[in-house]
């Protein structure tokens, strides 16, 4: 029996064999087994209810962070449309669901007066993305800005995770993997909107002089490390130490702009990318003693 035999019943839309490599900003990746897109909350919980357990689920929001391997993923890939990605404003507080880009929310707030969350305009990702990694630049993470994230587990019940309950710490939040997030509150402070958009711009500026955001690249691929243990070094300084700056696997390249990127130059596979950063990592444990963690997320199974 083959997993399109084993799919419940629902009102959204099956994609079979769908190719990851158009959804991913690397631009590479195999193809998943199916990908699902929920029509509303209520079909995504009668999904998880009802598909059996053995039957792995990856939510994926826009790909900006993540490396899919060749081979692809033997699964269900969850993609939440348009459904999931309303932004409503009421006074300081801004709710959002989990399919809406960081961007279109700092905008949306920026515009209804909103302070705060300006930061999101420089990062190129959705906001169950931000949610899982405590998602943060320019000096402000999503943990300094959030009230609560509602999720539903792999059952299909629904949980509300308080700011405190989301255990957040440096690119990370300690809910359990199974939780798919499904919609966010934010609370900022009242603003100048016309202050707030300068103040955006001015980050929108700062990215594009300093990070590669026109390739196809993943975002920051090394989380940075413990200044205790780096010296104060970040990644991309402790990178340029070893010589890694530039450096090239197969298509895949380091940034010259900024040596915590990963590009692919036109034709790498997701193998080049990973073998790319693999030989960063080591060269730079062997020759500063740091060792260095991903922080874009890999899935999927080698071709």
């Amino acid at each position: 029996m083959t997993i399109r035999d084993r799919l419940p019943e629902i009102r959204g839309k099956y994609i079979f064999e769908a190719s990851l490599a158009d959804v991913t900003w690397f631009r590479v990746g195999g193809p998943a087994d199916v990908v699902f897109m929920p029509a509303d909350r209520e079909d995504l919980a009668g999904f998880l209810r009802a598909l059996p357990e053995d039957i792995p689920v990856y939510p994926i929001g826009v790909g900006s962070n993540l490396l899919v391997r060749d081979g692809g993923l033997r699964g269900v890939v969850l993609r939440l449309g348009a459904p999931f990605a309303r932004v409503e404003v009421n006074g300081v507080e801004v709710r959002t669901g989990a399919a809406a880009l960081d961007a279109t929310v700092a905008k949306r707030a920026a515009a209804a007066g909103v302070s705060g969350l300006e930061f999101y305009r420089g990062i190129p990702g959705a906001i169950g993305g931000a949610l899982r990694m405590n998602a943060g630049a320019y000096g402000t993470e999503t943990k300094d800005v959030l009230v609560e994230a509602t999720a539903l587990d792999r059952q299909g019940r629904v949980h509300t995770f308080s700011n405190a309950e989301m255990g957040f710490s440096y690119r990370k939040s300690s809910v359990p993997d199974e939780m798919i997030f499904v919609e966010a509150v934010y609370r900022g402070q009242a603003g100048d909107s016309e202050e707030i958009n300068q103040r955006m711009e001015e980050i929108m500026r700062k990215r594009e002089e300093s990070q590669p955001i026109r390739e196809r690249t993943g975002g920051s691929t090394f989380k940075n490390p413990d200044p205790e243990v780096s010296g104060g070094r970040s990644s991309w300084q402790l990178i340029d130490s070893v010589g890694g700056r530039g450096r090239v696997v197969g298509d895949a390249q380091v940034s010259e702009q900024h040596c915590n990127f990963l590009i692919n130059r036109g034709q790498a596979s997701a193998a080049d990318l990973e073998n790319l950063g693999e030989s960063v990592r080591r060269d730079v444990l062997r020759e500063t003693g740091v060792e260095l963690h991903w922080e874009i997320k890999r899935i999927g199974t080698p071709e």
